[in-house]
């Protein structure tokens, strides 16, 4: 199988999916910057799961970041942000670690007719290699999410499996060999990273955990839009959510959660935390903590020194 249409075929399968758990709303993304939206306090387990679906449905990405772990926690992630350690919580989406250079290339002087020109010369009667690397890509995140090797909770290994079955079968159908639709997507998508301003690490770390995760969302309503181009409305399906408590023990919850992406009904459940009389995530506080952990990034050699042999200097 040919290499393009086989990372074509990932990306788009990776990002319904990343859709389908952000649920970016249909907001336009050539909108000003708006204030972080607030809410109540989430008091009630069922009451946390949405209030946290609403702000990434409608790309509120600031907000999300704000309610999904206490304050204390997000005060410690907004400085591991400002040192490049973290770009929590971007990091644990579908290729959120290689968001830098996705916006890089795409905001790329003359990138529209760079990708197009690559679009035309790899995808020329493809349509049945991108059906055959959409099967087979669901296949494989079906046995990677059911080894040891994946990274994620019990909570997660099921709900991803459902989203990853139901992306398979979606780009198996989805036209992505289409040439006007790429055009266009590869236009919107173009115009969309340029307006980030977040084209390197050094970018995101300059901008600061709320405004890259605000310019994040930005964009993320860009891609929904060119998902809508090719036939996936994930709107449809968010917009009958349902999250009902399943259980309540002290200060840990069960939630379970009901909707449609790509045309299946997803039907999972999330475990929850109370601390401090609000509840959170579990998943959530579990994968922010990891991302602290994270060591400093490496210092990358400059050309003398790399030359040389010798290690950069110091700041």
């Amino acid at each position: 199988m040919r290499p393009i249409p086989r990372l074509a075929a990932t990306l788009l399968l990776s990002c319904a999916c990343l859709l389908a758990a952000a649920g970016c709303g249909r907001v336009d993304p050539d909108e000003p910057e708006a204030a972080p939206a607030t809410t109540a306090a989430a008091t009630r387990p069922a009451q946390a799961v949405r209030q946290l679906t609403a702000h990434l449905r409608n790309n509120e990405l600031e907000a999300f970041a704000i309610e999904a772990v206490p304050p204390a926690l997000h005060a410690r992630l907004q400085a591991a942000w400002a040192e490049g350690r973290t770009r929590w919580p971007l990091d644990e989406l579908p290729f959120g670690r290689r968001l830098p250079e996705v916006l890089q290339a795409l905001a790329a002087p003359g990138s529209e007719t760079k990708l197009q020109a690559t679009f035309d010369r790899q995808f020329a009667g493809a349509a049945g290699d991108l059906r055959s690397a959409a099967i087979g890509l669901g296949q494989f995140g079906a046995q990677y999410l059911g080894s040891d090797a994946a990274p994620y909770s019990a909570d997660e290994r099921q709900h991803y499996a459902q989203l990853v079955a139901a992306a398979s079968q979606w780009a198996a159908q989805a036209p992505l060999a289409d040439r006007e639709r790429a055009r266009a997507s590869i236009v919107q998508l173009a115009a969309a990273a340029r307006r980030t301003k977040l084209a390197s690490a050094a970018d995101f770390r300059e901008a600061g955990m709320d405004a890259g995760l605000r310019r994040v969302g930005r964009f993320a309503a860009a891609f929904k839009l060119v998902l809508l181009r090719y036939g996936l409305d994930v709107d449809a399906g968010l917009d009958a959510l349902d999250a009902s408590l399943q259980q309540q023990t002290g200060d840990r919850a069960t939630v379970r959660m009901r909707y449609r992406f790509a045309g299946q009904d997803i039907d999972t459940t999330v475990s929850l935390q109370r601390i401090d009389g609000r509840w959170y995530l579990a998943d959530y506080l579990r994968h922010a903590e990891a991302a602290l952990a994270a060591p400093l990034p490496s210092a990358t050699p400059g050309p003398a020194a790399a030359a040389a042999g010798r290690p950069p200097a110091g700041p």
